[in-house]
C-alpha cells in the first residue's frame, strides 16, 4: 500500500518549482491533490494533467492565498470536492529583495503578506475539517534563512522565521486533536529562479554548502512525504533543514 493511500493534500504556489515537486511526490504515494496558484494557466494546466497521469484525482485552483476570504473559498471548494483535508503544504511564496533602508513598505507587505499571512490563512481555513477528522499534517515550507537571517532579505526573512514559529504553535494547539504541524527550511535550491544566476554566483554559493552543490526540488519533495505521511507520525513542532549543511 501505498504512503499517501486515500489521502487529499493541499499544496499551495504548486504550478512550478518545488511545489510542483511537492504535488507529483505526494501524488506518486497514493494522494489526491487539490493545488493552487495564483492563476491556472498553462504551467498549472500542465501540472494538473501530470498528477492525473500517476492515478490519482487532481485540480488546480486559482487563488489569491493572501486573501483571507477567498482562501476559505477555496478550502470550502476542495473539502467539498474532496470529501476530505489530510495534508496542507503552506508552499506559496515571493521575494522582493533589498536593504532595510531602501526597502518600500509596499515590498515589506507584500513578501510577508503572500509568504507568512498565506500560511495563517490556510491554516484557519483547515483546522476545523481536521479537527472532525481528529488528524491532520500541516507543512510551512520556510527557509534557510528563516533560521539564519539573511543580508537584503529582511522581508523574506521575517516572513520565514514568522513560519516557523507558526508551525511550532499549532503544534502545541492541535497535538491534543491529532493534528501534526512541522516546517522545512530549504537551504540553495536549483529552481528557475536559480537558473537566472551567472556561473560565478553559483560557484560562491556552493562554497557555502559543506556538500558542495545545490538541492534540487525533488530533495526537498522527500522531505515533504516523510512528513505528511505516518513515516513522521510522533513528530511535530519541528524544522528539518534542508541546506546540505549550510545551518550547522
Amino acid at each position: 500500500m501505498k504512503l499517501l493511500e486515500g489521502k487529499v493534500a493541499i499544496v499551495t504556489g504548486a504550478a512550478r518549482g518545488i511545489g510542483k515537486a511537492i504535488a507529483l511526490k505526494l501524488a506518486s504515494e497514493g494522494a489526491a491533490i487539490a493545488f493552487t496558484d495564483l492563476n491556472i494557466d498553462e504551467n498549472a494546466l500542465n501540472t494538473q494533467k501530470e498528477i492525473e497521469a500517476l492515478g490519482v484525482k487532481a485540480k488546480g485552483y486559482a487563488s489569491n492565498a493572501a486573501n483571507f476570504d477567498e482562501t476559505h473559498t477555496v478550502v470550502a471548494e476542495i473539502a467539498k470536492e474532496f470529501g476530505r483535508i489530510d495534508v496542507l503544504v503552506n508552499n506559496a511564496g515571493i521575494t522582493k529583495d533589498g536593504l532595510m533602508m531602501r526597502m518600500s513598505e509596499g515590498q515589506w507587505d507584500a513578501v510577508i503578506n503572500v509568504n507568512l499571512k498565506s500560511a495563517f490563512n490556510f491554516i484557519h481555513a483547515v483546522t476545523p475539517i481536521m479537527m472532525k477528522q481528529k488528524a491532520g499534517s500541516i507543512i510551512n515550507m520556510s527557509s534557510v534563512v528563516g533560521v539564519s537571517g539573511n543580508a537584503g532579505q529582511s522581508n523574506y526573512s521575517a516572513s520565514k522565521a514568522g513560519m516557523i514559529g507558526l508551525a511550532k504553535s499549532v503544534a502545541k494547539e492541535l497535538g491534543s486533536r491529532g493534528i501534526r504541524a512541522n516546517a522545512i527550511a530549504p537551504g540553495f535550491i536549483e529552481t528557475e529562479m536559480t537558473h537566472a544566476l551567472t556561473e560565478e554566483q553559483r560557484a560562491k554559493w556552493n562554497e557555502t554548502i559543506p556538500l558542495r552543490r545545490g538541492g534540487s526540488p525533488d530533495e526537498v519533495a522527500k522531505v515533504t512525504l516523510f512528513l505528511a505521511s505516518d513515516l513522521s507520525s510522533y513528530v511535530s513542532g519541528q524544522v528539518i533543514n534542508v541546506c546540505g549543511g549550510m545551518n550547522t
